[in-house]
């Protein structure tokens, strides 16, 4: 561009004012209004590519949080299974040592009972 307005202006000093049958000062407008025109359409294209990554990049994001949130939610309730049945075991062993204790607890009560009845008895025969 730059060497077209040199020339344009040693055309000019020369006396030569038409280029190819047209004045060189409108074929140089004319060039720059075609690359102000490619400009505006590569600055459009590249403002389209832009909204097109950013719509692409967002779906993609909500994508990956859909998939993470699912696969959150599967592991909870993986989770709240196992601590269900870990509950369930260890009540069942809570209850088993709760009946055993219970059991020995009657049993020493049945004999701390029968030695405190034979107590009275004695002491009322013996008086």
């Amino acid at each position: 561009m730059l060497a077209l307005l040199k020339s344009t202006r040693s055309s000019t000093r020369q006396g030569k004012l038409e280029h190819g049958g047209m004045p060189m000062s409108m074929k140089v407008l004319k060039i720059i209004v075609a690359t102000e025109d490619d400009a505006r359409k590569t600055k459009q294209k590249a403002q389209e590519n832009a909204q097109l990554a950013i719509e692409n990049a967002q779906n993609a994001g909500k994508e990956a949080i859909a998939a993470t949130l699912s696969r959150a939610e599967t592991e909870v309730l993986h989770l709240i299974h196992l601590t269900d049945r870990k509950a369930t075991e260890e009540a069942k062993v809570l209850a088993s040592k709760t009946a055993n204790r219970q059991a020995t607890q009657r049993a020493r009560a049945e004999r701390l009972l029968d030695s405190a009845a034979d107590m009275i008895v004695e002491r009322i025969v013996n008086g």
